[in-house]
């Protein structure tokens, strides 16, 4: 059985990112969507891009964008290397996006439809959980049989949505995800990673994979 990788998501400190890396983060998030409790300035990003090793995915969160124009040139400025795009709307003229991977953000509710994966572009996805006011990171979990339905289809699954270091371990072993993404169940505050619950998210998630 593979090890399910993780993303660690809302870094805005360059000792979180380096804890994570350390940890064995194949990702890390950067949260461009300005209301956002955990956004940062694109410059103080690329400055701890700047600092982890190459083969660590940077990649750039963004919501609600209608340009692709503007996407890419945040994402240059930050040099992520992969985007990562929520809705409600989503720029259409992705053409601008070329040369990035692509991570498309579903919000899982009751009525979603697994299959939906089979039509739409990305690279990945990330599974989350709907909220009508709030655009991730909201610390819900979602429905893990839907998000097991998902899995079948055959596309790279991101699971999250209100994964923590007691919660993970489970998840893992229902829905066998490609990774699993986390933010506000490692944090002390929004934005601020709690090293502990960082270390306990590790662990938990290693723990999961030996169970098979």
């Amino acid at each position: 059985m593979k090890a399910t990788q993780v993303k660690i998501c809302g870094i805005t400190r360059f000792e979180d990112a380096r804890l994570a890396v350390d940890l064995g983060a194949m990702a890390l998030g950067f949260n461009f969507y300005e209301p956002s409790p955990r956004y940062i300035e694109p410059a103080k990003a690329r400055e701890i891009i700047d600092r982890i090793p190459p083969f660590v995915a940077a990649v750039g969160v963004f919501a609600d964008e209608t340009w692709g124009g503007r996407v890419a040139a945040i994402a240059r400025e930050a040099r992520v290397s992969v985007i990562q795009l929520h809705g409600p709307r989503f720029p259409k003229d992705l053409d601008a996006l070329e040369g990035y991977r692509l991570i498309r953000a579903i919000p899982v509710g009751s009525d979603f439809n697994p299959t939906i994966l089979q039509s739409l572009p990305p690279d990945a996805f990330l599974l989350d959980a709907f909220d009508p006011v709030r655009i991730g990171g909201s610390g819900k979990s979602i429905d893990w049989n839907l998000a097991r339905r998902a899995n079948e289809q055959g596309k790279i699954i991101i699971l999250a949505g209100g994964l923590t270091p007691e919660n993970v371990g489970e998840a893992i072993q229902k829905v066998r995800p490609f990774a699993v993404d986390v933010a506000s169940g490692v944090e002390s505050v929004p934005g601020i990673k709690d090293p502990g619950k960082l270390r306990e998210f590790f662990a938990a998630v290693a723990a999961a994979d030996g169970k098979d």
